[in-house]
């Protein structure tokens, strides 16, 4: 009897911090779709700007182009592309906490069965 109720508080922690945990996840998630939206816009501007330049013979008008629209988007499309993959690290490592719980709770469940 007291085994399982070691095994339930055990279970219903593990699960509660599971929980928050996924929940965490689910925001890094979104936020990640949301950069990477982002992401892909100036990836389109940077690279419209970049055909545009190339086209142009004018250097007055390069230079404009470069200051109003090239380098701002290269600068932000470069944060972006930092940004994405602090994301994905953080994604992995809180994988990387379920993980480690599901295999705890696993390894607990065969003690339990084999007792």
């Amino acid at each position: 009897m007291e085994e399982t109720l070691v095994k339930s508080y055990l279970q219903k922690s593990l699960d509660e911090w599971k929980d928050d945990i996924s929940q965490v996840l689910d925001e890094i998630g979104k936020e990640y779709d949301e950069v990477a939206q982002e992401l892909k816009v100036y990836s389109y501007k940077y690279g419209i700007t970049k055909q545009v330049i190339q086209s142009t013979v004018n250097e007055e008008i390069i230079e404009n182009i470069r200051q109003l629209y090239h380098k701002p988007f290269e600068e932000n499309y470069n944060q972006l592309k930092e940004y994405i993959r602090d994301l994905e690290e953080k994604r992995r490592v809180f994988q990387m906490f379920i993980q480690k719980i599901e295999e705890v709770n696993r390894k607990e469940a065969t003690k339990i069965s084999i007792s």
